[in-house]
């Protein structure tokens, strides 16, 4: 690569591109480490979501992306917030460790980017240890689940309802969770349609004797219902 067309792409940056690659590589590696030790450390009666486990991958290099493009850049880092500020996410979160995690995979991607592999490799170490004895912990109280929880020997659904804001959803909604299912667990709430209606979210358990289908065309007969989705995971 011309001189001059090296120095525009690298902004005056000391880095050179085998050292940018190794660094992206050496995040990969990370990231696949974190995203491992995630899946081992995962309560066994849950569902490992794969797609979450990959997302923790690309975090890591993703953000060893960044921290390369900002350099010491306080311009570019402002731009950069402002760019990534417009992405919006609208995935449930069920479990805050998962969070945990992905700030785990966020900062590990930071400090590959930056050259302190000692601090990802460090952190790697304590977290993994402290996954693993936290892990353990919750495993041996499983029997003091509450029993409102999903149990763990049966596939468990994702149940979305979109409710006029004029109704009470549990005075809507008891009856009939009485009636087909075995255990409902409340994941999350938030208005929609501009505080119109109101959006749940909850995990439930079927009875063998409710189909799918039936439950989602009671739940659409109820007043005030705007929307019903009922989906396996």
């Amino acid at each position: 690569m011309p001189e001059w067309l090296s120095d525009f792409f690298t902004n005056g940056q000391e880095i050179s591109f085998a050292t940018m690659i190794g660094r992206l590589f050496l995040a990969f590696l990370i990231g696949s480490a974190v995203a491992g030790l995630y899946a081992w450390t995962h309560r066994r009666h849950e569902t490992l979501a794969w797609g979450f486990v990959s997302t923790l991958v690309l975090l890591a290099i993703l953000l060893a992306m960044v921290t390369q493009v900002i350099g010491n850049n306080v311009a570019r880092a402002f731009s950069l917030v402002g760019a990534l500020s417009i992405v919006r996410f609208r995935t449930v979160v069920e479990d805050t460790r998962d969070t945990a995690f992905v700030i785990f995979s966020v900062v590990t991607g930071m400090a590959v980017g930056v050259g302190r592999l000692e601090v990802a490799l460090g952190g790697l170490v304590v977290v993994g240890l402290a996954s693993a004895v936290l892990s353990a912990r919750s495993f041996s109280h499983k029997g003091g689940a509450t029993p409102d929880s999903v149990n763990e020997s049966t596939p468990h659904w994702n149940l979305s309802v979109r409710i006029g804001v004029g109704h009470a959803p549990d005075e809507l909604l008891a009856p009939l969770f009485g009636r087909h299912f075995q255990a409902v667990l409340l994941l999350a709430a938030e208005t929609g349609r501009q505080g119109a209606a109101l959006d749940l979210t909850y995990q439930v358990k079927p009875l063998p004797a409710s189909s799918p289908a039936t439950i989602v065309k009671e739940l659409n007969l109820l007043e005030g219902m705007q929307s019903v989705e009922l989906r396996r995971v």
